[in-house]
């Protein structure tokens, strides 16, 4: 089966996002995953990463997350990466991911009402 995401091209272009989001990581000495659960954690106060996990290491390393403060430059730059448009190819061949064809705004415009 070709899945379009790993094809050469698109896939040594996702390496060069996940180097970026590397780092990002390493500059404020968390790993991605922290990153990541930071990033999301930092969305508003009306959002919350609910990751899971079976290892109390894991758990561990998730609550470190939230000592991660991150800056309006690196919140735009991580937006930036995650977006839709930044990476290249579809999760399968035949296209079916909703997403692309959705209304749903930028999360950046999101607001609580």
């Amino acid at each position: 089966m070709k899945l379009p995401k790993l094809q050469s091209e698109n896939l040594d272009h996702s390496k060069k996002l996940f180097e970026r989001v590397n780092e990002i990581a390493e500059k404020k000495g968390c790993t991605t995953s922290q990153l990541a659960l930071a990033w999301v954690h930092h969305q508003g106060d009306d959002v919350c990463p609910i990751p899971g996990t079976t290892k109390m290491e894991n758990f561990n390393q998730n609550i470190k997350a939230l000592s991660v403060k991150l800056t309006l430059e690196e919140m735009v730059e991580l937006e930036s990466i995650s977006s839709v448009d930044a990476v290249k190819g579809d999760r399968d061949m035949y296209s079916y991911a909703s997403y692309k064809n959705s209304e749903t705004p930028p999360l950046s415009s999101w607001k609580a009402s």
